[in-house]
């Protein structure tokens, strides 16, 4: 006698799943607005480069030689105000009366590529030179050179002695007005030597400075005084290129190619955790 044997139902397989592929992730909406808005970061970046860049490129403001005739310190800059870049190295005129015991000796000068010093004071402007009336004004003049650090000292007492003899002398300058070189955190050797020309710190070792208005620039002196050697000081070159614009400028396109890498390197690392979840299951998953 037979009998019939029913069938045995074979065990249901789970769906293959195949992982997506990078392309399929980076094309999420997700990740496309990402994009978008990695696009609109770049674009800001790349036109503050194209800033830069014109910057660097930009030409003079001053016809050749215009740094050459003397102008009065009041049509060039005012008291407290940034001296333009095209300006600087203007020959200026100025009158004024030198202010006892501020004459001051800087180090670290160049003259003609020999180091030396310069000695400067405080040349307390006139009404009529400073361009406001009823205000103190004052601008720091580097009156002469030397390399010898004796002399210099040597000077700036003469200098003294010539202004508290006649303190109301009024003098009449020439020279260049240069931008301020900043101040510089002197050395632990000698707290009070000065190695940079910045009027900023020389104002905290002048005298009489209540209500004072100072000049940024400052002018070093066609004619040297003192028995001092004059300042090499020659006619600014105009034109060339400002190469701390265009570094600027490769910084600004370096970071606009960052944000479209910062997107990439997002977007792919998604990916990576989900094609890790789909090919390595944790043993506590269902159907592991």
């Amino acid at each position: 006698m037979t009998t019939s044997e029913s069938p045995v139902a074979e065990p249901a397989h789970a769906p293959e799943v195949f992982p997506p592929t990078l392309r399929e992730v980076m094309l999420r909406p997700r990740w496309i607005g990402m994009l978008l808005l990695c696009l609109v970061v770049a674009g800001v970046f790349a036109w503050l480069g194209q800033w830069q860049l014109g910057r660097a490129l930009q030409t003079p403001d001053v016809d050749p030689g215009a740094t050459e005739q003397v102008q009065p310190i009041d049509q060039i800059v005012q008291p407290g105000a940034y001296l333009p870049e095209p300006l600087v190295g203007q020959r200026v005129s100025v009158s004024g009366r030198w202010v006892p015991g501020d004459f001051i000796v800087v180090s670290s000068r160049y003259n003609d590529r020999v180091e030396g010093y310069w000695v400067t004071g405080q040349l307390r402007l006139t009404d009529a030179a400073s361009g406001t009336p009823g205000q103190p004004v004052s601008l720091a003049v580097a009156v002469g050179w030397t390399d010898s650090l004796d002399q210099a000292q040597a000077a700036a007492s003469a200098l003294q002695d010539q202004t508290a003899a006649n303190p109301t002398a009024v003098v009449d300058l020439t020279g260049r007005i240069i931008a301020d070189e900043g101040p510089l955190v002197p050395p632990h050797a000698d707290p009070l030597q000065l190695t940079r020309m910045s009027p900023a710190a020389l104002l905290g070792r002048w005298h009489d400075t209540a209500g004072l208005s100072v000049y940024r620039p400052y002018l070093t002196a066609a004619a040297p005084l003192a028995g001092l050697t004059a300042i090499s000081s020659p006619a600014p070159a105009g034109g060339g290129l400002n190469w701390l614009n265009i570094f600027y400028a490769i910084e600004w396109a370096v970071f606009a190619c960052f944000a479209f890498y910062l997107w990439y390197r997002l977007a792919r690392d998604a990916w990576e955790k989900e094609v890790e979840a789909l090919t390595d299951p944790s043993p506590e998953a269902p159907g592991a």
